[in-house]
Formats: structure tokens, C-alpha cells, sequence
């Protein structure tokens, strides 16, 4: 399996399994699932522990079988408060 890794491929596909199979795509708020957090120090990098289902775990490692993707997307605050907006910028005409 060709798996994109460049952030526009990752754009697409998320995109593209938004629009055509929302009802298979799962979601949690990060912030709901935060163990630990450590900022970036000379000897390591910073990291985020979360905590997920067993199921998501075993789907990481060792499979010979592709597994499903977990991607990590980040939506700024300006487009969140756009979005509960009942203004419409002549940008966001679709």
C-alpha cells in the first residue's frame, strides 16, 4: 500500500474520507485523551501521550496487513470560531 505522507496527499485523504464515508471515520477532541505532555528539551523531542483503545494499538504494530490511519490534524482557533460564525465571508461560499 502507498501510504501518503506529505501534507497535502494527507489533506486529500482526509477530505476525501470526510465527504464520502463520514459515517466511518472517528474523531475525539486530543485534549480529551491527553496523559502526559513534555515540551521539546535538548535531549528529546516533546511528546504527547494519549491514551486510545487496545484495538487502535494492536492496529499500529506488527500487522502484516496495511492498518487504518490515525492522522493527526490540527484546525485553528480563527477557523473553529468561523465556524459557529452566522457571518459568511465571500471565501467560504462553496
Amino acid at each position: 500500500m502507498n501510504v501518503p505522507e506529505d501534507p497535502e496527499a494527507l489533506r486529500k485523504l482526509v477530505a476525501f474520507a470526510l465527504e464520502k464515508y463520514p459515517q466511518r471515520i472517528e474523531m475525539a477532541a486530543i485534549e480529551n485523551l491527553i496523559l502526559d505532555a513534555a515540551r521539546e528539551s535538548g535531549k528529546r523531542p516533546a511528546y504527547l501521550k494519549i491514551a486510545v483503545p487496545d484495538e487502535t494499538v494492536k492496529g499500529l504494530r506488527g500487522r502484516k496487513t496495511p492498518a487504518d490511519r490515525l492522522i493527526l490534524v490540527r484546525i485553528p482557533r480563527e477557523t473553529e470560531d468561523r465556524a459557529s460564525s452566522p457571518i459568511i465571508l465571500p471565501n467560504e461560499i462553496t
